[in-house]
C-alpha cells in the first residue's frame, strides 16, 4: 500500500507528467534532426562529393559467398562507417541544439535569481533569501559597531 502512495504522490506533483512530456518532446525531436541530417544536410554534402552517399560506405570485411547455383552460403561482413557518421552528425546538431536550450534556460534562470532586476519576477524563495541575507548583513553591521 506505501509503494502506491509513493507512487501517486510521484504522479500527482507533476515529475511524471513533466518526465512524459519531456520524452515525447525529444522523440519528436530526434525525428526531426533524423530527417535534418539525412534529407537537408547530406544531400548537399553528396553533391559536394560527386554524389557520395555517406549511408553506403563501409569497409567489407568478407564478401558474400555464394555457391555455383546461386544460392547464398554467408552474407557480407562489413563495417559500416558512413552510417556512423551519419549518426554523429545527429548527435554533433541535437547537442548544440541541448547547449542552446540550455544556455538560454540557465540565462532566464540568472535574470530570475537577480533580485534588483525588476524585469522578471523574482520566485519568492529567491526574494525571501535575499532580504534574510540582506537582514544578516545590517545585523552583522550593527554588532560591529558595538565592540
Amino acid at each position: 500500500m506505501g509503494l502506491f502512495k509513493e507512487f501517486k504522490e510521484f504522479a500527482v506533483k507533476g515529475n511524471m507528467m513533466d518526465m512524459a512530456i519531456g520524452i515525447i518532446i525529444g522523440a519528436s525531436f530526434n525525428k526531426v534532426i533524423d530527417v535534418l541530417v539525412k534529407k537537408v544536410l547530406m544531400p548537399p554534402l553528396s553533391l559536394m562529393t560527386d554524389g557520395l552517399k555517406f549511408q553506403d560506405k563501409r569497409f567489407v570485411l568478407r564478401d558474400r559467398l555464394m555457391d555455383p547455383s546461386g544460392e547464398l552460403i554467408s552474407d557480407e561482413v562489413a563495417i559500416g562507417y558512413g552510417a556512423l557518421f551519419e549518426a554523429f552528425m545527429d548527435f554533433l546538431i541535437i547537442g548544440f541544439t541541448v547547449f542552446l536550450v540550455v544556455k538560454f534556460m540557465n540565462t532566464l534562470k540568472n535574470k530570475a535569481h537577480d533580485v534588483k532586476d525588476k524585469t522578471i519576477k523574482t520566485p519568492k524563495d529567491i526574494e525571501l533569501l535575499s532580504q534574510l541575507t540582506a537582514l544578516m548583513e545590517e545585523q552583522n553591521e550593527l554588532l560591529k559597531k558595538q565592540k
